[in-house]
C-alpha cells in the first residue's frame, strides 16, 4: 500500500467522525388527500412501504409518507405536527426489527388505529445482537417483501372487509411482479461470482437468498458507523484477494471511503440503492438498477 494511500485511510478515519450530518426539516408537507371518513387513513413509516401501500389501496385509502423524501430514516424522528397525523390515522405501516425506532416513545395509549408491523412471520437475520434488534433490512429482498405486501394487504382487508376483495386481488398482482423480479435476479446472477463490498450491512437478506457473500466497509446496520484505518485496509487486502475491481456506495452515504478502496484497487464506485430515500423510480425500477450494478461486478 503506497503512502499516499496509507494517508487518505488515516484523514478519512479521522474526518469521518467529525463530519456532522446533513439536517433535513422533518415536518413532511403531504397531508392526507381528502377528508373523506369512508377512506382508510393510512401512514407507511418509510418509501417501500408507502409504494405497497399506495398500489394495494388505490382509490380506497388515503395515505402518508411519513418519513419525506432525502430523509434518512435511522436519523428521523417525529415532529409534534407528526404525531398529530399518525394520531388521526387507522393504520400506521412499518417496517418493524427497530427500524422506526420512535415507534417505541409512541403513545399508543391515545391511538385508535392499528400498528401493523410487516415483519411478522419473516426470519430475522442477527436477532438478539445489537442490543436486541435484527437486521431491519428486509424490504431489500423480494421474497420477503411478498410477505410484507400480503401483510398490508391482510391490515386493510380487516379494517375495511368491504374492500377486501379489492385489497386483495391488488396485493396478488403486486406479488406477480415481485415473483418475476426474482425470477429475473435468480437468472441473471445464476453463473456469476459471489462476493460483493458494499458499504454497509444493508444487503445481506438480498445476498443469502440468491447465494451471494455481501462484505461491508462498515460491519453495522447502520450507514453512518465509523470505519477505523484497520478496517479499511481489510477491505483493500480482501478486494485484491477476490479480484473485485468495484466498491459498492450508497445513496446518501459519504463516497470518499469507497472512492479510496477503490482507488486503491484500480476499480471504481457504483452506488447501490436502499431505497430508503431515494424518490427517483419506483421499488421495481431502483432493484433492477441495483440487479445491474451488481452484474458488473459479478458477471
Amino acid at each position: 500500500m503506497n503512502t499516499q494511500t496509507k494517508l487518505a485511510i488515516v484523514s478519512i478515519s479521522l474526518v469521518i467522525p467529525l463530519v456532522s450530518l446533513v439536517i433535513y426539516s422533518t415536518d413532511s408537507p403531504q397531508q392526507f388527500k381528502s377528508n373523506d371518513t369512508l377512506k382508510l387513513q393510512v401512514i407507511s413509516s418509510f418509501y417501500p412501504l408507502h409504494e405497497f401501500s399506495q398500489y394495494i389501496g388505490q382509490d380506497k385509502i388515503d395515505t402518508i409518507l411519513l418519513v419525506p423524501v432525502g430523509v434518512e430514516p435511522h436519523d428521523w424522528e417525529p415532529t409534534i405536527k407528526d404525531v398529530q397525523r399518525i394520531q388521526k390515522s387507522d393504520l400506521i405501516i412499518i417496517n418493524g426489527i427497530g427500524f422506526e425506532h420512535w415507534v417505541e416513545n409512541f403513545d399508543k395509549k391515545n391511538y385508535r388505529g392499528k400498528i401493523i408491523d410487516t415483519s411478522s412471520g419473516i426470519k430475522i437475520k442477527n436477532l438478539g445482537e445489537l442490543n436486541d434488534l435484527g437486521d431491519p433490512h428486509i424490504w431489500l429482498n423480494p421474497v420477503y417483501a411478498k410477505t410484507q405486501v400480503q401483510t398490508i394487504a391482510n391490515a386493510f382487508s380487516e379494517s375495511d372487509p368491504k374492500n377486501q376483495q379489492f385489497y386483495q386481488n391488488n396485493a396478488a398482482s403486486y406479488i406477480d411482479k415481485l415473483n418475476e423480479l426474482d425470477l429475473k435476479i435468480r437468472d441473471e446472477l445464476s453463473n456469476c461470482d459471489n462476493d460483493f463490498i458494499a458499504f454497509h450491512d444493508a444487503f445481506s437478506y438480498f445476498a443469502d437468498e440468491y447465494n451471494l457473500n455481501q462484505h461491508t466497509i462498515i460491519p453495522s446496520n447502520n450507514p453512518h458507523g465509523e470505519p477505523t484505518a484497520k478496517t479499511l485496509e481489510h477491505i483493500i487486502s480482501l478486494a485484491q484477494k477476490l479480484n473485485i475491481h468495484i466498491i459498492y456506495g450508497e445513496e446518501n452515504t459519504d463516497s470518499r471511503t469507497s472512492k479510496v478502496i477503490a482507488n486503491e484497487i484500480g476499480g471504481r464506485v457504483l452506488t447501490l440503492s436502499t431505497l430508503e430515500v431515494d424518490s427517483d423510480g419506483t421499488y421495481f425500477s431502483k432493484m433492477s438498477t441495483n440487479l445491474d450494478y451488481l452484474k458488473e461486478s459479478l458477471c
